[in-house]
């Protein structure tokens, strides 16, 4: 799933082309890198900048799956009350 989602942000193209799995994966590594407190300042600011970029991909992953999901919803709810309309046609 690559996003032309005009309000998300800019994101490196290597960071822009993983999966959630991907993304959430190294996110989790980068936590515990940064956690650990054994990086020196400049390596743990690129970590830092490296784990928002990752966790703003997860959320894109995250909206797009909403979005879907209440497309999906509007969709099911439209199409059951057009058939109970249907239903109520064939019993007047």
């Amino acid at each position: 799933m690559t996003d032309a989602n005009p309000g998300a942000p800019d994101l490196p193209a290597d960071v822009s082309d993983l999966t959630y799995e991907e993304a959430r994966d190294e996110l989790v590594q980068v936590v515990a890198r940064l956690e650990a407190g054994s990086e020196p300042l400049e390596a743990s600011l690129a970590l830092w900048e490296r784990g928002e970029a990752l966790a703003a991909r997860c959320q894109q992953w995250l909206d797009g799956a909403r979005e879907r999901l209440a497309a999906a919803q509007a969709a099911s709810s439209a199409a059951g009350a057009t058939s109970e309309a249907e239903t109520d046609e064939v019993d007047e």
